[in-house]
């Protein structure tokens, strides 16, 4: 995914000199060719994230649109007072670009687990919270942020992840793109488990369960008729997220279906505990570790399923 943005935001500001962006320090290896290429629109902060998002809402407010980048937490917890006092307070065009979302970078420790800001964002005043679901998705998603005026962040992986999308998509903001089709259940997932839910759905298909596959790819605003409509067709709905299970993807479905009023529709969420990490290893074992990878979640989902079916078959005896 961080390759996949760096190459849509080049051409974009080929094409747009008000783009500019600035790093904390870090990403040379993939930020050297806008650097090179734009180098009066490029800055490195240094470690001061706070300076980063300051300098960029004032570069935002003078008409720029300008992309904050940085590892995981750094460009939204170390400086939050500044993106929502400074951002998203004046509506500034800052798009807050944190790469390693989740535990991608889980040999670094729970400092370099992102697996809160998806519950602090959107919970900002005028925040428009992205989470790609793979590289194609993270192209279409920096264009889409960039066209869009006011606060976004952009929570993308970290590299090498595969392209779940094999035929071109619609991308717009709030809006789900369907992965897969099904009828049993329904599968949402948010950031880089899209390719986790496909893999869940191809075990279920083979226990005789059909899963239509969401890939939620905007948490904020939420796609709330899909989601509606999901739950409506299949009767069963779980969220998967590399996130805490409080705040993220689970925690906003689970308030949209429980003010909808729908009923008898069965609803689990699959993310981490709000806890910090004691466990260190690859983001592939950190995800088994806490029951995120595919043959655990297909294994729960079955379980539930089943009991849901035999409820609503004595109900309907």
């Amino acid at each position: 995914m961080r390759g996949a943005f760096f190459r849509t935001l080049v051409k974009l500001a080929e094409c747009d000199e008000r783009i500019y962006l600035i790093v904390g320090d870090l990403g040379f290896g993939v930020a050297e060719t806008f650097a090179q290429r734009f180098p009066c629109r490029f800055l490195n902060a240094g470690v001061a994230e706070q300076n980063m998002t300051g300098m960029a809402a004032g570069l935002a407010l003078s008409g720029k649109i300008v992309f904050t980048y940085s590892i995981a937490n750094f460009p939204v917890l170390r400086c939050l007072e500044q993106i929502r006092n400074d951002v998203c307070y004046h509506g500034a065009n800052v798009k807050i670009v944190a790469v390693g979302g989740g535990l991608a970078y889980g040999s670094l420790g729970s400092s370099h687990h992102a697996t809160e800001d998806l519950a602090i964002m959107r919970s900002l005043p005028h925040m428009t919270v992205v989470a790609p679901g793979d590289p194609t998705e993270a192209e279409a998603a920096t264009q889409a942020v960039a066209e869009h005026q006011g606060p976004c962040y952009l929570r993308l992986g970290r590299a090498g992840e595969s392209t779940v999308h094999r035929v071109p998509i619609s991308f717009q903001l709030g809006k789900a793109i369907q992965v897969r089709r099904g009828t049993d259940l329904t599968l949402i997932s948010t950031g880089g488990l899209l390719e986790t839910a496909v893999q869940v759905a191809e075990i279920l298909s083979k226990k005789n369960l059909q899963a239509r596959v969401l890939s939620m790819h905007t948490l904020k605003p939420l796609d709330i008729d899909t989601l509606l409509a999901a739950a409506r067709e299949t009767g069963e709905i779980y969220t998967l997220e590399e996130h805490s299970v409080i705040g993220g993807l689970g925690s906003a479905v689970a308030e949209v279906l429980a003010e909808s009023g729908a009923e008898s529709v069965t609803f689990k969420r699959f993310g981490l505990p709000s806890s910090f990490s004691c466990k260190i290893g690859t983001q592939e074992y950190l995800r088994a570790q806490h029951g995120l990878s595919a043959e655990s979640v297909a294994e729960a989902i079955c379980c539930i399923s089943e009991k849901a079916r035999i409820l609503v078959t004595s109900a309907e005896i």
